[in-house]
């Protein structure tokens, strides 16, 4: 992982009061050890419901739980006019793509450093920054101190054919990735979560795919173009389907996943547009899905309408929906592109 030191030091020597708060405990906040904190928390995350934070309290803090789009967005706001020097996000992937959607106009080319508190029924940006599963805001403050944080740059969709805010995203995907991300959502509502969700998902989706027959979405190609690169040229398409459609794409800045899942070429880095394409619903390619996942990477795919590769923009053309980092968006015409360098703290 590319790490990178932050100047936090400085900004804690100008911001730290002489007598740190105290919280309800009786001890010593950390938060009074560092600039001015933003927090975004999640009440509905899987891992916060019910559960109490004495951070909200804390005089150091400007925090917020925003229960629709719009007042998030007015607490960013707010964030950037306080001028905050750390943002936390309390909550799993879903609330991370929200808050850096409505962030991106806020904080621009000006981002604060970020604390990602993995408190959802996915966390693959978690996972994929190395935070432990009990990674706490304590935890988390003091690894700040230090000044020790993880690059990492999110994927920014801009819908091309009709007036939409752009999004922010670390993993977007089309095809029959929406039916294994409605499996997934059937294994969180049987009590599955984290790793154990995406194994039976992935399990649950093969079985379908090698075996299923008729109008199963798991044997259903689906419209849509895909192009890469500076000159946008369209990713080779194969004998097997037709050229105006494909059974799976996923796209994602990322490239390890939990479970340890690694669909994407070792020899690529963090920070690309790295993606995997499948042509048709072969069933020796879907023979291919479980190795392909655990980073194994033959010569020989493309023979099969297999296509991995990294690139600094798409363009996308859906005539079916797509799901960014679990939520899912109408079809139409989208460039995707890297979005800035966020400094994310980690261990």
């Amino acid at each position: 992982m590319e790490r990178t030191t932050l100047d936090l030091q400085r900004q804690v020597a100008t911001a730290t009061p002489d007598e740190p708060p105290v919280n309800r405990t009786g001890e010593a906040s950390a938060l009074a050890s560092l600039p001015r904190v933003g927090i975004i928390r999640n009440a509905r995350s899987h891992r916060n419901k019910g559960a109490e934070c004495d951070y909200l309290n804390d005089p150091n803090v400007i925090s917020a739980a925003p229960q629709t789009k719009p007042e998030l967005a007015v607490a960013l706001a707010r964030f950037a006019r306080e001028k905050i020097g750390l943002l936390i996000i309390d909550g799993g992937d879903g609330t991370i793509r929200d808050v850096l959607t409505r962030a991106a106009p806020v904080f621009r080319d000006k981002w604060p450093p970020i604390i990602v508190l993995p408190m959802g029924k996915t966390n693959a940006l978690a996972y994929n920054l190395g935070l432990p599963h009990n990674w706490s805001l304590n935890d988390a403050l003091n690894t700040a101190l230090r000044g020790r944080a993880v690059v990492r740059r999110p994927m920014i969709i801009e819908r091309l054919d009709t007036p939409q805010r752009d999004r922010v995203g670390f993993l977007l995907g089309a095809g029959v990735f929406n039916a294994a991300i409605e499996a997934g959502q059937t294994a969180h509502r049987a009590g599955a979560f984290e790793s154990l969700a995406v194994g039976i998902t992935s399990a649950f989706g093969v079985m379908q795919a090698m075996v299923g027959f008729g109008s199963s979405p798991w044997r259903s190609s689906f419209s849509m173009r895909l192009r890469t690169g500076e000159a946008l040229e369209e990713i080779p398409h194969y004998a097997h389907g037709t050229p105006d459609s494909r059974y799976l794409v996923a796209i994602s800045t990322l490239t390890h996943f939990p479970f340890g899942l690694r669909p994407f070429p070792k020899v690529l880095e963090e920070n690309k547009l790295n993606h995997i394409v499948y042509d048709a619903p072969l069933r020796r390619a879907a023979a291919m899905f479980p190795p392909l996942m655990l980073g194994y990477d033959p010569a020989f795919l493309g023979k099969i309408g297999i296509h991995r590769g990294a690139t600094s923009q798409m363009m996308l053309e859906f005539g079916d929906s797509f799901i960014l980092d679990g939520e899912t968006y109408p079809g139409g015409n989208y460039r995707v592109r890297l979005g800035p360098e966020l400094h994310f703290i980690a261990p």
